[in-house]
């Protein structure tokens, strides 16, 4: 019986293997839907015993409902896949794991990714295309910007700020802020594996090691 309903996993790579599974446990209890991955640099036709279709072979694909999520790490790119799929009117979904907890009074945008052991509290606001991977958290009155990507074990605490496309590296820690003053971690920032930021982070900027620093090149 052909499936009433696609769901494109885009990239068959890393982060994408990972993702796949938790949105077969998701829709699990339906029966009439397949899940493929997207990627028109695999060479492999199935993965993980999922099948890979170049993104164009999924657009001509004769399912009425397709529906997609951007399994990269890198924001920009994300970014840009996603102003492509929207100029194809594909829908987007979000992927939350079994381990997921989601509190209070939170407000998430499309597409985004949500990886086992993962926590978002309270008076919580997030933009489309979040990653928040393996053991991340959000703490209390954030605010999180489109594309931006937490790799596994950061932990943001209340009251920050952060900007579009930044990148939080494995295992940061970021300073609780103040109502009255948020630390904010600007757009398109990068924040090193295992830094401790304390202070502002600049837009674009990469900041490193505990306290966190602007990395010298």
């Amino acid at each position: 019986m052909t499936a009433s309903a696609i769901y494109g996993v885009y990239g068959a790579s890393g982060c994408g293997r990972g993702v796949a599974p938790l949105l077969e446990d998701q829709l699990q209890h339906q029966n009439d839907i397949e899940i493929v991955f997207i990627d028109d640099g695999c060479v492999e036709r199935v993965v993980n015993s999922f099948r890979v279709l170049a993104y164009e072979d999924f657009i001509r694909s004769d399912i009425a409902v397709k529906r997609v999520t951007i399994a990269i790490a890198d924001g920009l790119i994300r970014k840009r896949l996603a102003a492509r799929c929207v100029s194809d009117g594909l829908e987007f979904f979000t992927t939350i794991a079994n381990h997921h907890v989601s509190m209070a009074n939170i407000n998430v945008g499309e597409g985004a990714i949500f990886c086992p052991f993962t926590t978002v509290t309270s008076n919580i606001h997030i933009g489309s295309h979040f990653h928040c991977n393996i053991g991340s958290y959000v703490e209390h009155d954030c605010v999180i910007g489109d594309y931006v990507t937490f790799a596994p074990g950061v932990k943001c605490n209340g009251n920050v700020h952060i900007g579009d496309g930044a990148y939080i590296g494995t295992g940061a820690i970021i300073k609780q802020g103040k109502p009255e003053k948020p630390l904010v971690i600007g757009s398109g920032a990068t924040v090193g594996m295992g830094a401790v930021v304390t202070m502002d982070v600049a837009p674009g900027s990469v900041v490193v090691g505990n306290p966190a620093k602007p990395l010298l090149r």
